[in-house]
Order: structure tokens, then C-alpha cells, then sequence
């Protein structure tokens, strides 16, 4: 425990004598520390996320920080490490004591963490009160699985609370090498050169990389427990996360099969209707509106994304494609919900191919969001498109391709300018061709190409 901290399981529930229940009550979930390190507290080693700067720099400016993610992604580490204090909300002594006292899980050192809070949804009004009384920033970190539905009691926090997506790690999270040398996004929208590197991976390292789940607690597990665990993710999904938010009228095995759809599209445009007829071929064809719901409920519980088509003015007549691009919230996820292990992407390399656009898009998206940018897909009506098109607050802007093998980085650097060309807009900050197996280097049209495993925020 860091130097001047106090006991870590002390006094949990003070005696009040509005609540003498509470003098019985010896909960080791009210954790007062200074700068917790989450291995002394939870025995897990923290290991640096691309969110960690934001969380920090946000909680210097407001009142909460809401950290909101698919279950099982590291939220309630990356909570610990920035938090001096915490509380377990989903335990069963925390909805103890919310019977009793509410009030009480706020209290602690700042920033509070209040994990899991849509399971006490009362919290969200007492932080927001707090914070309104309150002329500190930083009070509290509130982290949850789940977007809860809207009621007319619970209010908005807004200017109060603001929002962080986390998603699960990215390929540098999970190979430890997030703070080491390679190719910065920051420093490509900065206009920095390239250092021009003939390293690149294997494509047997590819697809075992992608095969590693982003969620921490399975990061070292074996192919077979990775397997079990995610195919046992993907069913809790369909038995239990999705009724927690609405009483469904569909079975667990429609949801499954409408994950299996949306992997077997991952990184595609995919309107509605193409689900449906997906589905179709296994079950009775769901209603629109079913779907329709489906696809809400399971972006609400983060296990779905989707990527928004860029709109923008064009050159020629093409007209904008405007569909969404959906990608599970992991590709190993994704992966497992296809039953597509090692040997059959090495053998379905189409398969992989799409596979490895939607690792690179959900690093764009960690990364691009960490420097307060977003990511969208461009299509057109004349088949033009932009895998990835990464924008910024100040306007500025980038086109990504995404290529598994190295040996097609020319055609895809050719299809970007063909792209770009269509668009009513300022030359982009940069054009990329981020590959599975390809080298680093400058094209001599400009665009800039290298691996996945190269970059970092």
C-alpha cells in the first residue's frame, strides 16, 4: 500500500444512529488508499491502456468520469488505477447497503470509484448532487457494462459526468508494448515522417494475434479455454445481459444467431434487411422491428459497434452509401462467434481478411478517440471506399485501408487516391495502408503503409 495510506479495510460501514444496522456490518469492499495500485489491491498487475490519459486529464476538468464498456474489458482496473478509493457495486454486501443507506457507497477518498453503477442506479443522482455541492474535480469514476434504460428521475449529468468508451485491448495492449517505439497516430496527423522498416509479421503471427482475446482475463489463456470462455460470453450475451435491459420475446438462440450475422459481416456495410435474410437460413425470419431491437440492445451492452458512414459533399455525382459498418466488440469475439479457430482463417483467407479489418478498425477507434477524433467508413455509389476515415475536432482528417498481406499495399494505396479524388474536401492530414504482413515505408505517391502491430495512440 502506497506511503500514507490508510487501512485498507477499515471501520467499512461507520456506526450511525440513523442506521444501526451498519455497526454489524463488516464489508472488505470500501477501500480508503491514496494512489491504489491494483496489484496490492485486486493481486492483477495494471497493464497501460490508450484510455488511461484521458481518463487522468478528464478528471481534472469535471465533476465524474462515466467509464462504459463491454463486460469483461478492463474497466474496473483502469477505475482502480485512477481511483482512491472504490466500491464494488454488483456485490451483494453493496446492495446491502444500498437498502440501508445509499449514501454511504460515496463515501471515500476522491475519485470514488463506483463500479457497475446501473446495478444501484440510485448512485447516479447522489454522485451528481455531490458533485453540484462540490467545487473539486475528480470526485468520481462511475464504470458500468450496460447503458441503462432512460427514466424522467434519473437526470443526464450533463456538464457533471463525462463519457469514456472502453473497448477491449487493442493489438498493443495485449502484446505489452503500448508505450514502445512504432508508428504514433498523433504523430501522423503532426505530419511526421515514417522510419522505413522491412520488419513484418508472419501470417501464422497474424492470425494467432487475432485470436488472442482483448479482454485482459484471457490474454495468456490457452486456445481451448480462450474458445470456451468466448463461445460462453457470446451465449451469456443472448441468456442474460440483454434481458437485463428489456423483457424480451426472443429466444437466447435468435440472439445467438444474430451475433453469428453480424460477425459473418463484420466490417461490412449491412443493412437490416441482409440480417434478417442471414438469419432466415437457420430460423423463421425475424420482424424488422426485432432486429432492429436487437441491434440497439446489443450496442447498449458494447458488445456491438457501429462504425457511421461519413457523410461529406462529393466531386462527381456518386451518391453516398449510408449504411452502418457493425463489428462485435472484439475480433477474437467475433471469431469465436463464427467457430473460426487457427486453421480455418489460415485456410479462408477472406475470412481473415475481414477479420483483420475489424482489428484494425477497433484500434483506430481506442486510438482516434483517445486524441478526441472519430472514425468513420466511406462507400459510394460508384465503388469507391475508404476502410477507415479518421476525423479530428480541429478538422483535420485521414484516410485508412486496411490490407492483410504486404504484397498488396500498391493496389490498396491506388484505390485510396482513386477515393480521396472523389471528395469535396481538404487533402487529408495522411493516407495509410495499415497491412497484417507488410513492411514500413513512404509510397512515392505519399501514402504511408505499415503493419498493425506498429501502431500505437
Amino acid at each position: 500500500m502506497p506511503v500514507g495510506a490508510s487501512n485498507a479495510v477499515c471501520n467499512l460501514l461507520p456506526s450511525s444512529p440513523a442506521n444501526p444496522y451498519l455497526k454489524t456490518l463488516q464489508i472488505p469492499i470500501f477501500v480508503y488508499v491514496v494512489g491504489m495500485e491494483t496489484e496490492q489491491e485486486a493481486g492483477i498487475a495494471y497493464l497501460p491502456r490508450a484510455v488511461d490519459v484521458t481518463v487522468a486529464e478528464t478528471l481534472k476538468s469535471v465533476g465524474a468520469v462515466v467509464l462504459e464498456g463491454p463486460r469483461g474489458c478492463g474497466k474496473t482496473m483502469t477505475g482502480l488505477h485512477h481511483a482512491g478509493s472504490y466500491v464494488l457495486l454488483d456485490t451483494p454486501e453493496a446492495q446491502a447497503a444500498a437498502d440501508v443507506d445509499p449514501r454511504m457507497l460515496l463515501e471515500g477518498e476522491a475519485p470514488r470509484l463506483l463500479d457497475e453503477w446501473q446495478t444501484v442506479p440510485q448512485v447516479w443522482n447522489l454522485a451528481r448532487r455531490a458533485v453540484d455541492f462540490s467545487n473539486q474535480p475528480g470526485r468520481f469514476i462511475l464504470t458500468g457494462s450496460a447503458v441503462p434504460t432512460a427514466d424522467s428521475i434519473r437526470h443526464t449529468g450533463a456538464s457533471r459526468f463525462v463519457r469514456i468508451r472502453q473497448r477491449t485491448m487493442t493489438w498493443a495492449e495485449k502484446t505489452g508494448e503500448l508505450t514502445s517505439p512504432g508508428v504514433r497516430l498523433c504523430d501522423l496527423f503532426a505530419g511526421s515522417d515514417l522510419t522505413s522498416s522491412m520488419h513484418a509479421s508472419s501470417l501464422a503471427d497474424v492470425v494467432d494475434n487475432l485470436l488472442i482475446p482483448g479482454f485482459p482475463a484471457l490474454r495468456n489463456a490457452t486456445a481451448a479455454v480462450r474458445t470456451r470462455a468466448l463461445t460462453g460470453y457470446l451465449r451469456d450475451t443472448a441468456t442474460t445481459d440483454l434481458g437485463r435491459l428489456a423483457m424480451l420475446r426472443s429466444e437466447p438462440v435468435l440472439v445467438e444467431q444474430m451475433l453469428a450475422a453480424l460477425a459473418r459481416s463484420t466490417a461490412t456495410d449491412v443493412s437490416q434487411a441482409t440480417l434478417r435474410r442471414d438469419i432466415a437460413r437457420v430460423l423463421p425470419a425475424p420482424s424488422e422491428a426485432t432486429v432492429a431491437k436487437l441491434l440497439e440492445l446489443l450496442q447498449r451492452v458494447f458488445v456491438v459497434e457501429a462504425v457511421p458512414p461519413w457523410t461529406t459533399a462529393l466531386r462527381s455525382k456518386a451518391r453516398l452509401r449510408r449504411s452502418s459498418a457493425y463489428h462485435l466488440a472484439d475480433p477474437a469475439l467475433a471469431a469465436a462467434a463464427l467457430g473460426a479457430g487457427a486453421a480455418r482463417l489460415k485456410r479462408d483467407l477472406e475470412t481473415l481478411g475481414f477479420l483483420f479489418e475489424s482489428a484494425v478498425v477497433h484500434d483506430l477507434l481506442v486510438y482516434a478517440e483517445a486524441a478526441g477524433g472519430r472514425v468513420y467508413r466511406y462507400r459510394d455509389s460508384n465503388g469507391h471506399e475508404i476502410d477507415a476515415v479518421i476525423t479530428m475536432p480541429d478538422g483535420a482528417w485521414a484516410a485508412v485501408e486496411v490490407k492483410l498481406g504486404g504484397g498488396q499495399v500498391s493496389a490498396g494505396a491506388a484505390r485510396l487516391v482513386q477515393a480521396v479524388a472523389q471528395l469535396d474536401a481538404p487533402p487529408p492530414a495522411f493516407r495509410a495502408v495499415i497491412t497484417g504482413t507488410g513492411f514500413t515505408a513512404t509510397l512515392p505517391d505519399g501514402t504511408l503503409t505499415f503493419p498493425l502491430d506498429a501502431l500505437r495512440p
